[in-house]
């Protein structure tokens, strides 16, 4: 596995991370066990960087991390994230107090010290981010976290933010079908020395070995609610992905191979990081790092799969609500 550095003075990591959101079902019933053994086997294949976050299953994907973190702590670097609330009222709570009981009960479910990454997972949009900023500053100074992080910003908010204090790392969703990053916070982090974390960059699953069915999606699944997999939309995106898969296997890779490679082509400070609880799947994300493309094959990509090809936004109006838009 080759390795990037999380930030400008941030430790080097596996170019691949794990992320941990559907650990706890959100693409459907999860296995606790199979969870485990996957977080195992990706740390044996070089991924080293583990991604949760508070309101994944309500804490309770930090609560099975910490039974990986019991014996594999000092070999992992671990991210999390506080910031929502999945309070219909409130959806967003970035307060003093409120992110302070996050990260101390974040603390307690994995049974850690400390966070080596702590990221806010939300900007709530009425608060200045310079607060915030002071906020996770004073974690930092106390201790309880290494470094800090965002997620979902606008490039106008990272200048704020570092006008008060360094920051590590931004997570944006980023991949052949979610294209905003490259509208200015993917230079952004390259010019401030902070890596890009592209979560979802398998696109939710569409470019796996074989892409999702929405009709057997469940009520649980996070996926039913995005407009991309609507009976309107989804059969033209479908055909844009069977043709990027055609030429994965001309090429002798699969699908999320290759799709990985292309987001980790974007730039060194780039960093991937796909969820799964598949083994499998988790190999054929690792793969993505040792795989360099050609000019001529990133040239037929986009070709392939042009900036704006997906039908539909990414997001439902609910979901929408939390990125910062910002072009």
């Amino acid at each position: 596995m080759q390795k990037r550095r999380l930030g400008a003075h941030g430790p080097m990591v596996g170019a691949v991370a794990l992320g941990t959101m559907n650990f706890v079902g959100t693409y459907g019933e999860a296995d606790p066990d199979e969870s485990l053994r996957c977080m195992a086997e990706c740390l044996e294949i070089g991924i080293d960087h583990i991604d949760t976050s508070n309101v994944y299953g309500m804490g309770r994907a930090e609560e099975l991390l910490a039974r990986f973190l019991k014996d594999h702590r000092g070999r992992i670097t671990l991210a999390s994230k506080c910031g929502i609330t999945r309070d219909p009222q409130r959806p967003f709570d970035n307060s003093a107090d409120h992110m302070r009981q996050a990260l101390e009960a974040s603390l307690r479910r994995m049974g850690v010290d400390h966070i080596d990454l702590y990221y806010l997972h939300r900007h709530e949009v009425a608060r200045p981010i310079e607060e915030v900023m002071q906020t996770l500053m004073r974690f930092r100074d106390e201790g309880k976290i290494g470094a800090i992080g965002l997620s979902e910003i606008a490039p106008s908010t990272l200048e704020r933010a570092l006008a008060v204090g360094p920051v590590a790392a931004v997570q944006s969703e980023y991949s052949l079908w979610s294209r905003q990053p490259e509208l200015g916070i993917l230079q952004a982090c390259a010019r401030e020395g902070a890596a890009l974390v592209a979560f979802s960059p398998v696109g939710r699953g569409v470019f796996g070995a074989e892409a999702p069915d929405p009709a057997g999606f469940g009520d649980r699944d996070l996926r039913a609610g995005m407009p991309r997999f609507s009976p309107e939309n989804w059969p033209h995106n479908l055909r844009h992905l069977h043709r990027f898969a055609e030429f994965a296997r001309d090429h002798r890779e699969s699908p999320a191979s290759v799709a990985i490679a292309w987001v980790l082509a974007r730039g060194d400070h780039v960093i991937a990081l796909p969820g799964s609880r598949s083994i499998a799947h988790m190999r054929e994300n690792a793969r993505g790092a040792a795989i360099r493309l050609s000019p001529e094959q990133q040239d037929e990509i986009g070709r392939l799969l042009p900036p704006g090809w997906a039908h539909g936004a990414r997001y439902g109006e609910a979901m929408s609500r939390g990125p910062q838009a910002y072009c």
